[in-house]
């Protein structure tokens, strides 16, 4: 069976994944912060779909877990065919009122895990000449969104050089870039979304069923925006003078609840 790594699968996106892949019949590497859930997640998954899920505790913005996910990825067994890096989170106050280290500990998710976990696993990939790596971003990127979407557009950006790299290798690498999703994401980050019609929420699966026909299809394409609307929206975001982004960023806002 072939093996995928999902980060923070334990709700919302990531969980739509785990659940896709091992549906496929993957094996899986569940990494994410708390052990109960990754626990129970497992033990759901390996009795729905008959695969074997392996359980993986670790906190992304830690140094030393961090490592321990990169070594995973770099020399365990059974080999990781497919890494998704989905982990990530907001902040519940804008960038004048957060602080510091909670900035930077949102970069260290949202950037560095990123990079650093795409590095160990694609020498692997390499080596076989198959493989993929999905990295979540966001049209947030697209657009000024703080930090967060500072972090994101770098994610976009950073996954098309490395699709460029990949060219002809047999391995492949794409970014999502889905809009709002209704997921835990906005409740756990203590934000509320204001001023966002009802039509423009997405649903996890619309996510996670575009990500599978972009795979399925073998397009080497590196940024796949879930739904014509929000195709759309990003276009409008690239494209636009930026003032009237930045004016259409300000009319959607997120408050602390």
């Amino acid at each position: 069976m072939p093996t995928a790594l999902v980060t923070g699968p334990t709700a919302g996106l990531g969980r739509a994944y785990a659940e896709a892949f091992a549906g496929r019949g993957f094996d899986l590497v569940l990494v994410a912060r708390d052990r109960a859930r990754l626990g129970s997640l497992a033990t759901e998954l390996s009795g729905r779909f008959g695969v074997n899920c392996e359980v993986l505790p670790a906190d992304l913005a830690d140094k030393a877990d961090l490592r321990t996910v990169e070594e995973r990825l770099r020399t365990g067994e059974p080999p990781v065919d497919l890494l998704v890096n989905n982990a990530g989170y907001g902040l519940g106050e804008g960038f004048l009122d957060s602080g510091s280290d909670d900035e930077e500990r949102l970069l260290d998710v949202l950037v560095v895990a990123v990079l650093r976990l795409t590095k160990a696993a694609l020498p692997g990939m390499l080596a076989r000449r198959t493989g993929a790596v999905i990295n979540v971003s966001s049209v947030a990127g697209f657009a000024p969104y703080g930090t967060y979407g500072a972090a994101k557009a770098w994610v976009t950006t950073f996954t098309e050089g490395v699709a460029n790299d990949l060219r002809g290798t047999g391995v492949r690498a794409f970014a999502v870039c889905p809009g709002y999703v209704r997921t835990e994401f906005h409740q756990r980050s203590g934000l509320r979304v204001r001023g966002l019609p009802n039509f423009m929420w997405l649903t996890p699966p619309e996510v996670v069923e575009a990500t599978l026909r972009h795979l399925d299809s073998g397009r080497a394409g590196p940024v796949v925006v879930p739904t014509t609307r929000y195709q759309m929206v990003a276009g409008a975001a690239r494209y636009a003078p930026r003032p009237l982004v930045r004016a259409a960023a300000r009319g959607v806002r997120m408050r602390r609840r």
